[in-house]
């Protein structure tokens, strides 16, 4: 089914698309990824040019964003947080109002949800939330073609989400399953446990009578025939002060085979935004050494999707752009 009607529009916390909309993405996001495969890329915005703001660091946002501009057609043009000092020496919107009149699109990294709504509400151009302290709607976007890729339709689709159950992830999957259908699980310790009222109100808009949010500390409970379990690390960038923390409200909930096999399914997958805490190969792993979410061996095991994941974020980045700037 096509839906006409999301050229011109921005994507901000995944609330602003419909369930059949974000169904049309992905169905798009699928059909380009296969013509990749195959050597054929759709210059749908040829001559277009894209900006790619980062206030927060980047790997797979940044390269994401940069091949799907390009194989596309467009030209994709970096900024760096000392290249645009918002509230500094100039306002947002008139930042925002600035890079409207000469880009085409905007993928906004930064911290507080307000700072990208403003740029969105003065840009006049599509604007995508790569990431904010609040939603990461691009990643989710990523992580629905995997599941799409695995299972085919999603609706009632069992999924566990592992770590701080009130960040960013787990907010944005909240939605999505409010959208589409899914049956989410939040597996976390009471203190990092989303409030009930914060549930209601994310589930207020549900599209299917299937959504599902169910928040809980019991691992049995929560993997109980789960299709997919879904790591994140246990500190947020910005966080790293409630690193000791975090470690021993969330020790216990490290995905482990053990853990895995309580899904009871033989076709459950692992799915993980990146980066992972796997091995102790990394400074911050080797100066905490307890604070891997994950095995190896699950990381690295069949059960794992996490790279099909990462790539889905270039092929999703670029039916986003094509579909909003295009249409």
């Amino acid at each position: 089914m096509t839906i006409s009607g999301l050229k011109g529009r921005s994507l901000l916390s995944l609330r602003e698309f419909s369930g059949d909309e974000i169904r049309e993405l992905l169905g798009k996001a699928a059909d380009l990824k296969e013509r990749t495969a195959l050597g054929e890329n759709v210059p749908a915005l040829a001559g277009k040019n894209i900006a790619l703001i980062f206030l927060k660091p980047s790997c797979r946002t940044r390269v994401s964003f940069v091949v799907a501009s390009t194989q596309s057609g467009a030209h994709p043009e970096i900024f760096n947080r000392e290249d645009i000092r918002f509230g500094i020496k100039e306002s947002v919107r008139d930042i925002a109002r600035v890079f409207g009149r000469v880009f085409d699109g905007v993928m906004f990294r930064g911290f507080e949800h307000a700072t990208v709504a403003e740029f969105a509400q003065y840009a006049g151009v599509p604007v995508w939330n790569g990431l904010c302290d609040s939603y990461h709607p691009t990643q989710v976007l990523a992580d629905l073609l995997t599941l799409r890729e695995n299972f085919g339709d999603l609706e009632g689709l069992p999924l566990t989400y592992v770590g701080d159950g009130r960040n960013n992830m787990a907010v944005t999957l909240a939605i999505a399953a409010a959208k589409l259908g899914l049956d989410l699980r939040i597996l976390a310790p009471a203190p990092l446990q989303p409030a009930p009222e914060v549930i209601e109100e994310l589930l207020a808009g549900r599209e299917s009578e299937q959504a599902r949010v169910l928040v809980t500390d019991s691992p049995e409970e929560a993997l109980r025939g789960s299709a997919c379990v879904y790591g994140d690390v246990w500190v947020s960038m910005g966080e790293e002060d409630q690193t000791r923390e975090r470690i021993d409200l969330l020790r216990d909930l490290k995905v482990t085979s053990d853990l895995m096999a309580l899904t009871g399914r033989e076709d459950s997958i692992y799915l993980h935004c990146l980066p992972a805490f796997h091995l102790l190969d990394t400074e911050t792993a080797i100066a905490n050494p307890d604070i891997c979410e994950v095995d190896d061996d699950v990381f690295e095991g069949e059960q794992s999707r996490v790279f099909d994941q990462s790539e889905n974020r270039m092929h999703t980045a670029k039916a986003l752009m094509q579909l909003t700037i295009a249409g």
